[in-house]
């Protein structure tokens, strides 16, 4: 967003000072104001990018995946990019999940997903706070709760991170039965089968603006 400014040109060295006094002190004022030029922004969900990380063994290795079916929704528009991403409603298809590994894709949608009865992932973005803090509410297995994370915001591009642990949603029969399954996919080298319950998450998009 550009700011305005304002500079009167002299043709003598007396309207010269004058003029420069005037406009330093109008340019002052203006800036002390906030005065901005206006902005429409709008979301461009071609940009949205979810990603999770999951870790097994006891050492915490990770196994990076994604959902291929995202859905966001948002205003249409916003005067501020505050307003917009509050507005920010998502679902993903859990019988998507991909992990670029057919075989695991099938058996985290049925053993975990299919053991939680959980057909999507739901949320929204509940608050984007000060000091880079946000916090966003997720649905899973019927169960919503608020998850607090970190946001960062620039150039018009917004990024959420946090970690849940998907215990807090009575997922515990799920890990379970999964690992049960995978448990010599999930023995590390110390013997010993995990997989654990908490999981990295991670979004952005990007946020376009018209600004007159």
């Amino acid at each position: 967003m550009k700011k305005i400014h304002l500079l009167l040109p002299f043709a003598a060295i007396a309207i010269g000072f004058s003029s420069c006094n005037s406009s330093t002190e109008k340019t002052n004022t203006e800036a002390k104001s906030g005065l901005e030029t206006p902005c429409n922004y709008t979301y461009n969900s071609e940009s949205t990018i979810v990603e999770w990380t999951a870790f097994k063994f006891t050492e915490k290795a990770p196994v990076k995946g994604t959902f291929n079916e995202i859905k966001v929704e948002a205003l249409p528009s916003a005067e501020s990019q505050k307003e917009l991403l509050e507005s920010l409603k998502f679902s993903l298809s859990t019988a998507s999940v991909e992990t670029q590994n057919e075989e695991r894709n099938g058996k985290i949608a049925k053993l975990f997903f299919g053991t939680i009865q959980t057909d999507a992932i739901t949320g929204k973005m509940k608050k984007i706070g000060e000091k880079g803090t946000a916090t966003v509410e997720i649905t899973l297995n019927k169960i919503a709760r608020d998850v607090p994370g970190k946001y960062t915001l620039e150039d018009g591009v917004f990024t959420f991170s946090s970690t849940i642990d998907v215990v807090d949603w009575n997922a515990t029969k799920g890990i379970n039965l999964l690992n049960e399954v995978c448990k010599d996919l999930h023995t590390g080298s110390d013997g010993k089968s995990k997989l654990w319950s908490q999981v990295d998450i991670y979004f952005s998009t990007k946020l376009e603006s018209d600004c007159n």
